[in-house]
């Protein structure tokens, strides 16, 4: 599927895959992850230093996002990156940086100038 046939994330999708992205141990299992078509649990638990448990419940995380498949071949789990997401989480992020910084969502600018409120409408 190319870039322009991608599907975009739904919002809540696209939120979801953020947030597993905002943890630097995420990235770093999922850039790893990436470098084969398949990597065993057992090769990410020798080369990061983090304990099983740990990359188990980053594992969970990345996979929930939609971003990686798993497949069990006995006690071994085996990971590999789904391509459509990142390729939909790009096609996403390229949607929000053609939006000026004033466009839409951007927030309002706070005017540094205060209001005069004559007394009469504050009592009245």
């Amino acid at each position: 599927m190319s870039a322009r046939t991608t599907r975009r994330l739904s919002s809540e999708r696209f939120i979801r895959v953020a947030r597993a992205l905002s943890d630097p141990q995420r990235v770093a299992l999922l850039e790893r992850i990436a470098r084969e078509p398949e990597v065993a649990c057992k090769t990410l638990v020798e080369e990061f230093h983090i304990t099983p448990a740990t990359i188990s419940h980053h594992i969970k995380e990345l996979a929930e996002a939609g971003l990686i498949d798993y497949r069990r071949e006995g006690k071994c789990a085996h990971f590999k990156v789904r391509a459509a997401t990142m390729a939909a989480f790009r096609q996403n992020l390229a949607a929000l940086s053609q939006f000026p910084a004033s466009g839409p969502g951007a927030r309002p600018r706070r005017s540094t100038a205060r209001a005069k409120v004559s007394p009469k409408a504050v009592a009245g």
